[in-house]
């Protein structure tokens, strides 16, 4: 059954709520391609879907519950990325287009001229409409067209977030392409495969945006599923370019947000009252929180702020998905330490059950190996004992 459709009005009170929930005066943290890409990654999560859908501070919120987390750039890192990103595209982004056109599009005519729209324009629909003109102008004019840090929306859960690439780059034949520009190092024409596939993951976020935008024209230009990432070259700060592939994390990421929890159901599940602002008493944000239900695993604590808190509250309900998502993948419907300890013991669980049979089975052999290995222990000690 397909999602019911946003009117205008249901547009507006779903904003009103989102504003209650974050408290009164409290600001919208925007939500970005990073945390969005996060998301998508754990689309289980309720408690993130809401709290990133409302734009509430969840770093603020982690060190209010008592939890404070270390997650996020530094602000060397900020610094230094902000300082290669600007040498990147300057003299008007010349060497970035050269860098896409000898990476991507090597048959097009060499950009003579570089035009880069201005998108200035007031809050982000404003700036969001004015990106979406100036991609429809540049698909019109030909040649190469460099927009700088456009603005992109996707509707999240019912939510629209807005999204601001790096670069997005028009091709002569109208095509576009995502680029992005990283701080981390490319040695020898390579870097980190982590950091790359977390790049990978972020700019499928802007490829699923632009299409939308794209969409919305006739006919519908292409956008490109080779992205551009731009990288210091070794340790110095100049530029080296790679095309990546991110059409594995467009299809992967466009499924996790379609199984997505529309935010006005999660939102209708709460308590009256609910509010997140870390102004409140621990007591009272701690109630707060714990009313929307969180699906933590370990990978939560490289890319969500309240990972620490949700790792003690899952410890302390001895919850499998603390062990990690593939463990709790194999054990089915055991649902927590003491299930899956009781499941090997023989005192619950369905013998028919894969996931009971495997435990019963490994316990066997343990208990196996454990009265072998004491059994010549043992007779180690005799044979020692003996004159």
């Amino acid at each position: 059954m397909p999602p019911p459709r946003t009117t205008p009005q249901r547009a507006k009170a779903l904003r009103h709520r989102l504003a209650e929930l974050r408290g009164p005066d409290v600001p919208a943290k925007a939500l970005d391609a990073r945390a969005l890409a996060a998301l998508a990654a754990n689309p289980g999560c309720s408690r993130r879907a809401l709290l990133d859908g409302a734009g509430v501070n969840k770093a603020a919120l982690a060190s209010a519950l008592g939890s404070p987390s270390a997650f996020g750039q530094s602000q060397f890192a900020l610094t230094r990325g902000n300082a290669f990103e600007a040498r990147v595209k300057a003299d008007g982004g010349a060497e970035l287009l050269r860098l896409v056109r000898e990476k991507l599009d090597p048959d097009a005519e060499p950009p003579e001229r570089t035009y880069a729209p201005d998108l200035t324009a007031s809050g982000p629909e404003g700036r969001t409409a004015r990106t979406a003109l100036a991609l429809r102008e540049a698909v019109e004019a030909g040649g190469w067209t460099l927009l700088d840090h456009p603005m992109l929306a996707l509707d999240v859960a019912g939510s629209p977030a807005f999204l601001e690439p790096d670069a997005v780059v028009v091709h002569p034949d109208g095509s576009w392409t995502v680029v992005e520009i990283k701080s981390f190092p490319m040695l020898d024409g390579s870097a980190d495969p982590a950091k790359v596939g977390a790049a990978a993951r972020q700019a499928a976020v802007y490829v699923l945006a632009l299409e939308e935008v794209a969409a919305r024209l006739d006919p519908a230009p292409e956008v490109r599923h080779r992205v551009l990432l731009v990288c210091p070259k070794d340790f110095s700060n100049l530029p080296a370019a790679s095309a990546v592939d991110i059409r594995k994390q467009r299809a992967v990421t466009a499924r996790q947000l379609a199984r997505l929890t529309r935010i006005e159901e999660i939102a209708a599940g709460l308590p009256e009252g609910t509010c997140f602002s870390p102004e409140l008493p621990a007591e009272q944000l701690t109630a707060a929180v714990e009313a929307v239900p969180a699906t933590y695993a370990p990978e939560c604590l490289a890319a969500c702020e309240l990972a620490f808190h949700c790792r003690d509250r899952s410890r302390t309900a001895g919850a499998v998905t603390s062990l990690g998502r593939a463990v709790r993948a194999e054990l089915g419907g055991l649902t927590t330490v003491e299930d899956v300890l009781a499941a090997a013991r023989g005192e619950s669980g369905d013998p028919d059950d894969p996931a009971v049979a495997a435990l019963r089975r490994a316990a066997a052999l343990r208990a196996e190996a454990l009265a072998e290995a004491a059994e010549s222990r043992s007779g180690e000690l005799r044979g020692a004992a003996c004159p």
